[in-house]
């Protein structure tokens, strides 16, 4: 294979930035030199802060080898996407199966568990993290291996079996379905009596392994916790954990200063007896603590732990935070103040022992908690509770300053939504785009935007069947055309310093069948009941689920993922506890909750459809004669709905009005933050329909 073009650039300019230190008036020493390199290689891309990072691993650098360091990191980030998109081919991911396989048979395990995650089971990770990727080829954000000597599988759920199908050699991995054929029975159903398979304790929580070692138990199989990774001891060049810098979130943004925060979590926790709790998700540190951070892609969090300690009474806490302290630039520390107590990552275990030791009663979430703390509290005497992390809730309802913070950055997102809509279309009907193209063009428009920090999750730019693939991504082999009598579908979103956007939608490029406007108008049915519903307090997305899909099932249609997800405020962009889905969920909608509203359908093969905004919860007006105080929704993402898919003659009265009111408050909105050719486009694109 030839050498590629940014490897070359980045060894020249790792040379130019080493000849820059050694000649600096600063006298940076070898040590130094080194200390500066290593912070360059394990910074992520892209720098959200660029400039606070530069403080971070450089503070005395000159204007020259700043210069140097921030044209170092443009190749590097260059070359890491492009290592993203490289494929692997199937004799490679089987030369690593088979150095995993021999790993493992080293150390006596005959199979071993390999999930996609890190150790706060997060859905983004850091790319040393992304071991599943590494061994399978599989790139999406939930899965699970399992290795044996003889057999392995890959277990996805229903969003990702065409891309699992896409991505992994079939005839190394068989390809599950992860709720229809349970991973812990496929493990006991291939496993002989005494065989021992090996787990990474920080990848599992409690519950998850408790699965494993019931199904395990009835065949005499036995699960064992590993020390290290499997994956870390044959994984050549695996990249070093994150370096990015943790700053201060502001007040103006917030909405809540970081004290007030701490004394309502204290006070609950003693309300409840607890003398602390472990905090294991770094988004619940980020709210808590109004920091944010730039460890994992596209979620501006820094990967800690935190204890939060209940003082007497409960009055107020003492938090432990667990953090490479180099994160901390100065003004980050004087934010944080002397109720946090800054320790290194490597004495979360001491801690953990301490709280054992005086029997403390401990609260531990059951869904980001690892079970390698779990077991250390409960090893060392502690009275550990698994339950709800004490953040999640209190994040998840959004304050007024929040809401109205995402309600001004929802406005600047659908202008350059809009933008680009109007865009594709004069551009798309030449044949000459790419779903690449379109997707970097899209960016381009939001960074035009205030307070614009990053994309919300990698964009999903699907033309023709590439749609159909719910959590595609584009790579320079898959990247196709955006031809004529195609639908496209784009799914993006971005973090700005005031709120976290998510939207979908699905465009006609040219001409479109019938099929396909009866498909996109049983969908616009589905989230138009959901957008009008109203509810008593106590109600759950469970339960409203089936509003957004009993137009499809009329027709013996259906879509394989949840309707709504929670969504952060400039944080993670799939939030909980809320949720709209099918599966059980018992967290009641709460006001000032923010949730996406995405009903789909797609057909294999041909195109995907789904139509999505984000939604607070909110209440409604009480009306003369309402027994209840009744809870609704307020769509906050403005852009327009393709008019030449909808068959009006599938709409009621009632639904024709929803979305001719949308239409022109998206036209009244946004026409003045447009240009002259956009407005234009969205006068059109906004005319009453029917």
């Amino acid at each position: 294979m030839a050498v590629r073009k940014t490897n070359v650039e980045a060894g020249f300019a790792m040379a130019d930035l080493a000849r820059l230190l050694r000649s600096s008036r600063s006298r940076y020493d070898v040590a130094e030199v080194r200390r500066l390199i290593a912070g360059v290689l394990a910074a992520p891309t892209p720098l959200v802060e660029p400039d606070r990072w530069v403080e971070l691993v450089a503070p005395r650098a000159n204007a020259a080898l700043v210069a140097a360091l921030l044209a170092l990191k443009k190749i590097m980030a260059e070359q890491a996407a492009g290592d993203g998109d490289e494929t692997v081919d199937a004799q490679g991911h089987g030369a690593r199966l088979g150095s995993f396989r021999t790993e493992i048979a080293r150390r006596g395990l005959a199979g071993f568990i390999l999930p996609r995650g890190d150790a706060h089971q997060g859905e983004y990770v850091a790319a040393r993290d992304e071991r599943l990727a590494w061994l399978t080829g599989f790139t999406g954000s939930a899965g699970l291996a399992i290795i044996l000597a003889r057999r392995a599988a890959i277990f996805v759920d229903g969003r990702y079996t065409l891309q699992a199908r896409a991505q992994v050699n079939a005839n190394a991995f068989e390809i599950r379905h992860l709720i229809d054929d349970p991973a812990q029975e496929w493990l006991a159903g291939g496993i002989r009596r005494g065989e021992r398979i090996g787990f990474d304790p920080w990848l599992h929580t409690q519950d998850g392994i408790a699965r494993f070692e019931t199904a395990l138990a009835r065949v005499g199989g036995k699960l064992v916790a590993v020390e290290r990774n499997p994956v870390d001891a044959i994984w050549p060049n695996q990249p070093p954990p994150p370096l990015a810098p943790v700053v201060p979130h502001d007040i103006a943004f917030a909405g809540k200063r970081a004290g007030e925060k701490r004394v309502e979590i204290a006070k609950q926790l003693a309300k409840d007896g607890f003398a602390a709790a472990v905090i294991s998700a770094p988004e619940s540190i980020a709210w808590l603590l109004n920091i944010r951070g730039g460890d994992v892609p596209h979620t501006p969090l820094a990967l800690s732990f935190a204890i939060v300690h209940v003082e007497s009474g409960g009055g107020d806490a003492l938090i432990d935070l667990f953090i490479d302290a180099r994160k901390l630039i100065g003004e980050t520390r004087g934010h944080l103040g002397n109720r946090v107590r800054i320790m290194p990552p490597e004495a979360l275990g001491p801690a953990l022992d301490r709280l054992g030791r005086g029997r403390r009663k401990v609260l531990i979430d059951a869904v980001s908690g690892a079970s390698w703390i779990v077991r250390r509290l409960m090893r060392r005497g502690a009275q550990v509770a698994r339950g709800s992390d004490p953040c999640m809730l209190p994040k998840a309802c959004k304050n007024v300053r929040e809401l109205a913070n995402t309600r001004a950055a929802h406005v600047r997102d659908g202008a350059a939504v809009t933008r680009f809509l109007a865009w594709l279309t004069r551009e798309a009907p030449h044949g000459r785009l790419t779903e690449i193209d379109a997707a970097e063009r899209l960016l381009a428009f939001r960074r035009d935007g205030r307070h614009f920090r990053d994309l919300s999750f990698t964009t999903i730019s699907g033309a023709g069947p590439n749609g159909a693939i719910v959590h595609y991504r584009a790579t320079p082999e898959t990247n196709r055309r955006i031809s004529p009598d195609m639908l496209y579908l784009v799914d993006s979103g971005a973090q700005y310093l005031d709120g976290t956007t998510d939207v979908t939608r699905t465009v006609a490029i040219g001409r479109c069948d019938s099929q396909a406007r009866d498909r996109f108008t049983r969908v616009l049915k589905g989230h138009i009941a959901i957008a009008t519903t109203r509810f008593p307090r106590g109600t759950t997305g469970s339960q409203l689920d089936v509003l957004a899909r009993r137009a499809l099932w009329d027709v013996g249609l259906d879509f394989d993922h949840g309707t709504g997800h929670g969504v952060g405020s400039y944080l993670s962009v799939h939030e909980g506890p809320q949720r709209i889905s099918k599966a059980a969920n018992a967290q009641a909608l709460l006001p000032g909750m923010i949730v996406s509203n995405e009903p789909g359908y797609y057909k294999t093969g041909a195109f995907g459809i789904r139509i999505e905004n984000l939604v607070a919860v909110g209440e409604v007006p009480k009306d003369e004669g309402m027994e209840r105080q009744l809870l609704g929704f307020e769509t906050l993402t403005l852009a327009p709905i393709d008019r030449t898919l909808i068959e009006p003659s599938l709409l009621s009265a009632d639904e024709l009005a929803w979305l001719n009111d949308y239409h022109a408050r998206v036209r009244a909105t946004l026409a003045p933050l447009i240009d002259a050719d956009t407005a234009q486009w969205l006068e059109a694109a906004t005319a009453p329909v029917g």
